[in-house]
């Protein structure tokens, strides 16, 4: 519903966060010609699960963040905000560009600045001792890894699938199994998708899928696969190419957090005020606007009440439910604080080789893998995916050839290793990592532990109630929730950006529909959208 724009007011805009979905939001209003925004920040830096940990010169992405989209706006955002790197800066870095038409001229930065490089995608499954294709494909190397046998089997399965699917697809193991087969999801799917959420694939809402696969399915790789020698990829924006099948991406030479102090920085330029280390306390409301904001600082423990015009928040819906005062009806409050995530763990170790033989599927000389990150299948570890952060921008190690990797650990916060102390989280991922004989204990050079809370909104529990929570918040026409944790989505990065773009859209039309940014990553559409 939309209604006509409000008389001025004497508030602020308020963003609450400043991961990728506040700082677009905030940016975006400074565009429009609002009012410089304050932007608060629980965190002591920028980016949210974007940001870039620096230990030594050693960085860590959290996650993995691969600069893709196929929305022209977000593209062409990013190398507004950052320019690509210039020619010679990337054969200093070694790596020459490939395929790099773009539909906008970008600018190139010079050599020495912050800059995105264009980055070579190669992810892989290690399972068994041996490396498979992800997405998984019915090739030849999957008859050598798994035996004729097994690989015809998996063919059976998928036939039997596309010709009688699963309908209706009321769970992530229906969906997976329609596009894969039973054979290859209980080989390949199962077991890890159940590491990462700690719940079984029946209990989590084919939702998720729908959202973070959309398109991909067994035939959609082997077509890929077939016609990518032939045709050639179709530049870096690979419009027509489903996300988990790209073979390049954008990549800041720094991390990803590069990108996003930028734009913070451009943000205070423009008068923005961002306050790390401050976070919402209360949310006042009255005849269903919200009128009144208090921040806290997190180091004095001194509060601001302030006057709030409009309000874009990305903080778990949790948390903001139970900051409103008048409080929320208690069956929004019941089902917000139930609503479930998956917390994570980052171990940084630093290695002087790895034990992969060299020469085979690209690995050089000191046993490092070409791949930016590796899915571990194996069920007798913990660990879900390794990151080598040297294959994300070799800018990101401090001393080559060390070769600087990321152990990624999905838990719940109070469970090991989240729990463990440091020295004994990197002991435990030490001891996984040689069991499943990638390294050695003695090259280890050093190590860093990073605890990630609600990194992954969960599609279970108390989630199947979450449209009565959208339904309370959205009647408050000054509110517009975006971001991962803001909406309870699983996002990527770029949907969360487009969440901020059409927030801001509306904020600026005076408009109080917010079914367009519920839309976002649910419509085929906003693959498309240049808005």
């Amino acid at each position: 519903m939309s209604r006509p724009k409000s008389p001025p007011s004497s508030g602020r805009d308020l963003v609450i966060g400043a991961g990728p979905a506040g700082l677009t939001a905030a940016w975006e209003l400074i565009e429009a010609g609002r009012p410089a925004p304050l932007v608060v920040e629980a965190d002591s830096q920028v980016g949210g699960i974007s940001k870039t940990i620096n230990h030594h010169g050693n960085r860590m992405d959290l996650g993995g963040h691969r600069f893709f989209s196929k929305s022209d706006w977000v593209m062409d955002w990013w190398l507004r905000m950052l320019p690509l790197a210039a020619p010679a800066e990337d054969v200093r870095l070694g790596y020459q560009q490939r395929n790099t038409r773009l539909s906008s001229q970008a600018p190139c930065a010079s050599p020495g600045d912050p800059a995105f490089l264009i980055r070579p995608r190669q992810s892989r499954i290690f399972f068994k001792g041996r490396f498979f294709d992800y997405p998984v494909r019915l090739n030849a190397q999957l008859i050598r890894n798994l035996g004729l046998l097994s690989v015809l089997r998996m063919g059976a399965s998928y036939a039997r699938s596309s010709l009688v699917p699963r309908k209706p697809e009321q769970n992530l193991e229906d969906f997976l199994v329609n596009r894969f087969g039973q054979a290859l999801y209980r080989t390949f799917f199962e077991a890890y998708t159940e590491k990462v959420w700690g719940v079984p694939c029946r209990e989590i809402s084919a939702e998720w899928g729908a959202q973070r696969i959309k398109g991909l399915s067994l035939t959609q790789a082997l077509k890929h696969a077939l016609i990518t020698p032939f045709w050639g990829s179709s530049g870096i924006r690979q419009k027509n190419t489903e996300t988990s099948l790209i073979e390049q991406f954008l990549y800041p030479a720094l991390g990803p957090g590069q990108l996003w102090e930028t734009v913070a920085g451009r943000v205070e330029a423009r008068g923005g005020q961002i306050k790390l280390r401050h976070k919402l306390i209360q949310l006042e409301h009255q005849d269903n606007r919200l009128t009144h904001a208090t921040i806290e600082d997190g180091i004095s423990k001194q509060r601001q009440r302030i006057a709030v015009d409009q309000v874009i928040s990305t903080m778990p819906i949790a948390e903001l439910c139970s900051s409103l005062n008048p409080e929320a009806p208690g069956d929004v409050l019941d089902v917000a604080s139930a609503l479930p995530y998956r917390d994570f763990v980052t171990v940084g170790l630093l290695v002087e080789r790895m034990c992969v033989p060299p020469g085979r599927s690209g690995v050089n000389q000191r046993g490092m893998p070409p791949d930016n990150w590796i899915y571990i299948q194996d069920p007798d570890v913990r660990l879900g995916r390794l990151q080598i952060f040297n294959n994300w921008s070799p800018m990101m190690v401090a001393s080559q050839p060390n070769i600087w990797l990321g152990l990624e650990y999905f838990c719940h916060q109070g469970e090991p290793p989240w729990s463990l102390e440091d020295h004994h989280v990197i002991e435990f991922a030490t001891r996984e990592l040689v069991s499943i004989g990638l390294i050695e204990a003695a090259s280890i050079l050093d190590a860093r532990v990073v605890r990630v809370p609600k990194a992954y909104p969960a599609y279970f529990g108390s989630y199947a109630a979450m449209d009565r929570v959208r339904a309370y918040f959205d009647h408050f026409p000054n509110l517009f929730l975006v971001g991962r944790n803001g909406m309870h989505r699983y996002n990527n990065q770029d949907h969360s950006m487009l969440a901020a773009k059409r927030a801001v859209d509306a904020i600026v039309s005076g408009s109080s529909d917010k079914s367009g940014i519920w839309a976002i990553n649910t419509e085929d559409s906003y693959h498309e959208s240049s808005a």
